[in-house]
Formats: structure tokens, sequence, C-alpha cells
């Protein structure tokens, strides 16, 4: 699974011309599913997101997790997070899970980072959303779930 986690002071998502999701401070993750992800994808990613240190403390360094400031999250399934521009000028999207199991895991992502107490909105998976978005920093991190399989490079353990 891929994210794009965007630090946000306020949030929506709006379908037909309706909101139907918003969050005040918080994140906003846009959310890919790819053909070979596994649960294990989303508990990774669920603990990793609710985690990260990108929040400002007293001193103004970002050393506090959501969870430290009782953020909400606004999730947003994004297949186009697998798009591959290799070849040609039309992206490809072979890697982007079908729906039938992009759904599902999308679903499970976001209940596990309700289990982990924060208040979560989300879009509507597969319609076509405007996403609002203040980016407060503006603070915007990748992650990449099989990131965590890779071995460290020497500078990044020490």
């Amino acid at each position: 699974m891929k994210a794009v986690v965007q630090r946000v002071r306020e949030a929506s998502v709006e379908v037909d011309g309706q909101v139907v999701g918003a969050i005040g401070h918080g994140l906003v993750v846009l959310l890919g599913v790819g053909v070979d992800d596994e649960p294990a994808d989303a508990d990774y990613l669920a603990e990793k997101i609710v985690q990260l240190r990108i929040f400002n403390d007293e001193a103004g360094k970002m050393n506090r997790s959501l969870m430290d400031v009782k953020g909400g999250m606004l999730a947003i399934s994004q297949f186009t997070l697998y798009a591959s521009t290799r070849k040609g000028r039309r992206p490809s999207f072979v890697d982007a899970a079908p729906p039938e199991k992009a759904e599902p895991m999308y679903e499970y992502f976001i209940q596990k980072v309700q289990e982990k107490g924060v208040p979560v909105e989300k879009g509507i998976f597969g319609a076509m959303m405007l996403v609002k978005i203040f980016n407060d920093g503006p603070v915007t991190i990748l992650i990449d779930s099989k990131d965590r399989l890779k071995p460290r490079r020497a500078k990044e353990t020490e």
C-alpha cells in the first residue's frame, strides 16, 4: 500500500456537491492499494501513520503524533498512486488492485486507524471527489508499506 500523508489545518471531501467527510486539525491520507497488498500492509501503515511524529511540540519541533494531538484523519482512496509512467504518455495502472480487492483493504485500513482511537472521515470509494486541503506547513510524507521489507542504508541506521 502507498500513502501520501498531509498535515492539515482542515480538510473536506465532496461528492456531487455534498460534503461527505470533513476534519479539522489532523491528517489527510491518500491511500492506494496494490495488487499484491495484504492486511499486514494496512496494519503497518495504520500504525506508522498514527504514530508519525509530524506535529509541532511547544518548542516548534515536529515531535508529536496524530494520537498525541488528538487530531482527525480524512482517508481518501486513490488508485492513481500506483500509476506507472515508464512508457508513453498515458499512465498505466496495472499495479493498482482491482476495486473488489481495493475497497475492502481501504475499509480495513480505516478500521485499524479507528481501533487506535483516531476519528476517521472518508470519501466515497470509486466516486469522483473534490478534496479540499488546507495544508499545514506544508508537511507531506510518502509512505510505501513495502519499504518496511527493504534493508536500510547505513546512514539511516545511525
